[in-house]
């Protein structure tokens, strides 16, 4: 949708069909949208159908207040999760305590509106959609009371405020795809939009603020030297929505290791770094934990080893720890191992056929491969139900036949597990 479309859909005529579309069953739409046509343009029509469908899809991370809302695709699928954006909120409240904010790189200003509630917010963007998708959700949510919102150059902008928060989760490289580790290209060619040597000279040069990376940055890929006082990932779900670099003690040394930080929403649970050396490698023991994405990101899986007493399948493969106990932990859904079968997909195949299996769950690490070969040859006998991880043990794909145990993600400590039959 570019900027003239959606201008459109802000219109008397605009807002008419918006309504007509929304107010029918999908299953009418061909008749409601040949009626449409009659009287307003073809565009017109399918934009509103267009948005029609963001609006649904967006209830996920924005609930009823989506309805009213204005979307771009790429704009809400980088768009923070509400709770994800209160809780950065809540951080700013909590750690920097500043009035005034510049927020640059708008998208469709979930987080610019999100820090607007509570601060007076300069929201900056140099795309004329954007500008105009996040003055039409800071109105339809009666926003613009702490928010004003600006076309400019990014890169022109002196921030006037006492912090600053740069979004450079979307970046664009020169043939138009996106890269996930908020670098530059190998090459040399830019490939954030703004430049991610800009956010940083920019929230340097503040002293306080943040910048969202991609969620699929790694610790080892933070910008060397940086100075960021943390990095952290979060997920919501089990699914890692971002990354963020924060600064809020105003004096950096860029000499420093950034700590870490991995929180899990909703809950809430956060774990921060220990200065562990990296988890053990051991064989398999009674109990797998499957470790939250966010953890693994902020490379604190061995903090969550030494948490569950236990080690990693493989140095490669960080999400599987192994332990022999069970534990409660917020940071990793535990499974208990039924069988371990070295891989074949002719033999894990014959054992699951005989144990009645019609439905497989097949959840691989570092054997994508396999797991799809296994898929394949994977034959439905029965209508039972198993789960199977697929990864690797001291370097060899492995089957791991496991069960969930139950055990709650929340405060760590020892469960009492009884000794239940070896059935599926």
């Amino acid at each position: 949708m570019d900027v003239d479309a959606f201008r459109a859909l802000l219109t008397d005529d605009g807002q008419t069909v918006l309504a007509a579309v929304c107010g029918s069953d999908p299953a009418t739409w061909p008749a409601t949208l040949t009626a449409l046509r009659r009287d307003h343009s073809a565009e017109l029509v399918t934009a509103a159908i267009e948005q029609v469908r963001l609006r649904q899809e967006a209830e996920a991370k924005f609930g009823a207040d989506a309805r009213r809302m204005y979307f771009t695709r790429d704009g809400l699928e980088r768009a923070s999760h509400r709770e994800v954006a209160e809780y950065k909120l809540g951080r700013v409240l909590d750690e920097i305590g500043v009035v005034f904010l510049d927020v640059f790189h708008l998208g469709i200003g979930a987080d610019a509106l999100a820090l607007g509630s509570v601060h007076a917010v300069t929201a900056v963007d140099s795309d004329p959609l954007n500008v105009a998708v996040t003055t039409a959700n800071a109105e339809a949510l009666d926003a613009l009371s702490l928010t004003w919102i600006q076309q400019q150059e990014l890169t022109a902008y002196r921030p006037w405020g006492e912090a600053v928060f740069i979004d450079l989760l979307q970046r664009a490289s020169p043939d138009g795809s996106h890269v996930g580790d908020g670098g530059d290209a190998s090459d040399g060619a830019q490939i954030c939009v703004p430049s991610l040597p800009w956010a940083l000279d920019t929230v340097r040069g503040m002293g306080q603020g943040a910048i969202r990376l991609s969620p699929e940055l790694p610790y080892g890929r933070l910008p060397e030297g940086c100075g960021a006082d943390e990095a952290e990932w979060i997920s919501w779900a089990g699914e890692v929505q971002e990354a963020v670099l924060w600064w809020w003690y105003g004096e950096m040394n860029p000499a420093v290791r950034v700590p870490r930080r991995a929180t899990l929403l909703p809950g809430g649970a956060t774990l921060t770094g220990r200065g562990l050396p990296a988890p053990a490698v051991r064989p398999p023991g009674r109990y797998l934990y499957e470790v939250d994405a966010a953890v693994v990101r902020a490379g604190l899986v061995a903090e969550v080893a030494e948490d569950v007493d236990g080690g990693v399948l493989d140095g490669a493969v960080p999400a599987c720890v192994t332990s022999d106990e069970a534990y409660a932990t917020p940071f990793a859904t535990a499974f208990e191992i039924i069988e371990v079968l070295p891989y074949g997909p002719s033999g894990p195949g014959a054992l699951l056929r005989d144990r009645g299996v019609g439905e497989l769950t097949v959840r691989q690490y570092g054997c994508a491969a396999e797991a799809a070969e296994l898929s394949r040859a994977f034959a439905p006998s029965g209508t039972g139900a198993a789960t199977v991880f697929l990864t690797r043990v001291a370097g060899e794909p492995t089957l791991l036949l496991v069960r969930p145990t139950g055990a709650p993600r929340t405060a760590a400590g020892v469960l009492a597990v009884e000794d239940p039959d070896q059935s599926v």
